[in-house]
């Protein structure tokens, strides 16, 4: 019964480390959550951003007449 025992101690201690980690570092792990959920995970970092669209007045298409 000691070998089960000294289990549950050490899962209830890992469980209330993790807690008292969660509730220490709250604000800054919300905060990267938030940002995580926000990225696109189809975009590569490595890539370079594609070019700006030529900027085009619709107005100018009809000045030919």
């Amino acid at each position: 019964m000691g070998k089960a025992k000294e289990a549950v101690v050490v899962a209830g201690a890992l469980a209330f480390v993790w807690l008292a980690i969660e509730l220490a570092f709250k604000p800054f792990l919300s905060q990267t959550r938030d940002s995580i959920d926000k990225s696109d995970p189809t975009r590569d970092p490595d890539d370079a951003p594609p070019p700006p669209p030529p900027e085009t007045d619709a107005g100018d298409a009809d000045k030919d007449d």
